[in-house]
């Protein structure tokens, strides 16, 4: 299965009865011990002022104790012995009982979890609960509504709403009701997914300047492929290349957006309406463009069948440069980060290229840095505003950098007066160690965390360490003025476990027909002009039709 063949919104709603994004196995246990009266009635929200008001800390007079089950991270050494959690037992008096469930069968487990009528965790956390379970089993009684919590206690909630105004729209189910809390984390170049790179030592050579059409962008690759820019009097450069095995390398990703607005997903709304962009006009000029790079020795032919590890051995080959351009999310998709060639840098984004019908957009994804589903409050938690005040509590700035980054002074620290970030502007924070190491000072992106971008982009640049600001600055530049406008995104939909069963079908069905379709198109097995109409045709008995008003129909009840 390829990734890229499958949009956004099935990946989270096509198997409604798993948790995706995480697996499990309830044999995690508890791993910590709480206080003789925790989790007794003396300390559940029945009692008056058991919970203090929004805001207020700590969040129970007595030492209250929690149940949360979640996976493991192969970052953390131990969640009941982590700094960060001694860190919100402290301000908060809420003492999490852990059930850690082993990361690669976790999923299976907390289904089975559900089904059961076992009481439930007081909390479930960055188990990537989609749309759909929390529509099922929220209707089921099983996952808490979170409404009136957010209403009475959520006084970070209500900021994050206000600075993301799309987020609480994002979340909340066709009832009504709100049944899991998201945890953004906003990088700002991964929201503009399907770019383009270019090795600008070529085009400084050979005098070019970056290609704005995709008439230009044919001219430059014939030079690459022509004029010997590498210099070693082989004709061994290759102008143009990606992988179908990666989500962000097929060849169409960046280039097709110059025909037809086409975001990865395949799934557009145009002034209301679900529409899909493979049975156009404009995808049959995109395909002839890309048959024609093909056709004149301007694609590189494995671009259609070799892995993301072959790409890299292109971008990385010794001696000398040979690949001019590659559509990736970043560098590091085909070159290696801060290695010994140092190549990574060298190569700029292309901005947008306007094709023939003045069609120039950048596909934006907003959605898929929310990461939905991240806390749900079940029927069986005994203090529900508790667990609620720890959420919002980890909604605020310092409590997030302490549970992505660590302790203040040592892991991080806040930025000086004068100290720039990446955005150019005032730092917020700098970090005082590497990330990415097994350690158990912070729960590493585990939990509810608000880190929009305005907060990622306000750490301290590090002229050592180019790289956030150099993809910052590439896409801010370049693909952000031309992004797509919100309202024709397709944001992540409710659907019901039927629905979501039959559109995986079709989806599969439909997709495999296009990719299909591209592929011999672009390597000329098939006359695009003269097989167009069947092609269409073909969609059109695989009940494109349906798949349509299955989308429809929750998009219309989302809205």
């Amino acid at each position: 299965m390829k990734k890229g063949h499958y949009s956004f919104a099935v990946l989270l709603l096509a198997l409604s009865v798993l948790v995706s994004a995480c697996s499990g196995n309830n044999g995690g246990g508890n791993t910590g011990s709480a206080s003789p009266s925790a989790g007794s009635p003396s300390s559940s929200a029945s009692d008056s002022g058991a919970t203090s008001a929004a805001g207020e800390l700590p969040i129970t007079k007595e030492k209250t104790t929690l149940r949360i089950m979640t996976h493991a991270n192969s970052l953390v050494e131990d969640f009941a012995t982590n700094e960060f959690t001694k860190y919100l037992e402290e301000q908060t008096n809420i003492h999490i009982e852990w059930d850690i469930l082993p990361e690669k069968s976790a999923s299976e487990k907390l289904n089975l979890v559900l089904a059961s009528g076992e009481k439930l965790p007081d909390v479930i956390m960055t188990m990537g609960i989609s749309p759909a379970q929390q529509m099922i089993f929220g209707a089921q009684g099983l996952f808490r509504p979170l409404n009136d919590l957010v209403d009475q206690y959520g006084v970070e909630t209500k900021k994050m709403f206000e600075q993301m105004p799309y987020v609480k729209e994002t979340i909340t189910a066709p009832d009504g009701n709100i049944y899991a809390m998201p945890a953004p984390n906003e990088g700002f170049h991964a929201m503009f997914m399907q770019k383009m790179w270019i090795y600008k030592p070529w085009l400084d050579k050979l005098n070019l300047p970056m290609p704005t059409t995709t008439e230009e962008f044919y001219n430059v690759l014939e030079a690459f492929k022509t004029q010997d820019p590498n210099g070693n009097g082989k004709a061994d450069e290759i102008p143009f290349s990606g992988s179908p095995t990666g989500y962000v390398t097929q060849v169409q990703n960046f280039l097709m957006n110059s025909f037809t607005y086409s975001p990865m997903s395949w799934l557009t709304a145009a002034n209301g309406k679900i529409e899909v962009p493979y049975n156009k006009p404009e995808w049959k000029e995109g395909l002839k463009y890309l048959h024609r790079l093909y056709a004149d020795g301007l694609m590189d032919p494995q671009a259609l069948t070799q892995d993301g590890n072959q790409l890299k051995q292109l971008g990385e080959n010794p001696d000398v440069p040979i690949l001019g351009a590659a559509t990736t999310l970043h560098m590091g998709e085909f070159t290696q980060f801060f290695g010994e060639s140092g190549r990574w840098k060298e190569y700029v984004a292309v901005p947008p290229l306007k094709g023939p019908g003045g069609v120039q957009v950048t596909p934006y994804d907003p959605y898929g840095v929310l990461n939905t589903g991240a806390y749900v409050i079940t029927k069986d938690a005994t203090n529900p505003e508790a667990a609620f005040r720890l959420l919002d509590f980890m909604y605020n700035t310092e409590t997030t950098m302490r549970s992505s980054y660590g302790r203040l002074g040592v892991e991080w620290d806040w930025a000086k007066e004068g100290e720039l970030g990446i955005n150019g502007e005032q730092a917020i924070w700098k970090p005082l160690t590497s990330w990415g190491n097994v350690q158990n000072s912070h729960w590493s992106l585990s939990g509810p965390i608000y880190n929009p971008s305005t907060l990622r982009l306000a750490q301290v640049d590090d002229p050592a360490n180019p790289l956030e600001k150099l993809l910052y600055t590439e896409t801010k530049e370049k693909y952000d003025p031309y992004k797509a406008d919100l309202d024709q995104i397709v944001p992540p939909l409710y659907l019901s476990d039927e629905d979501s069963a039959e559109i995986a079908d079709l989806q599969l069905t439909l997709h495999n027909r296009v990719n299909e379709m591209l592929v011999r198109s672009i390597n000329g097995d098939v006359d695009i002009d003269k097989d167009w109409d069947s092609y269409v045709k073909s969609l059109d008995d695989m009940n494109l039709a349906r798949y349509l008003e299955l989308y429809q129909e929750a998009y219309d009840a989302k809205k």
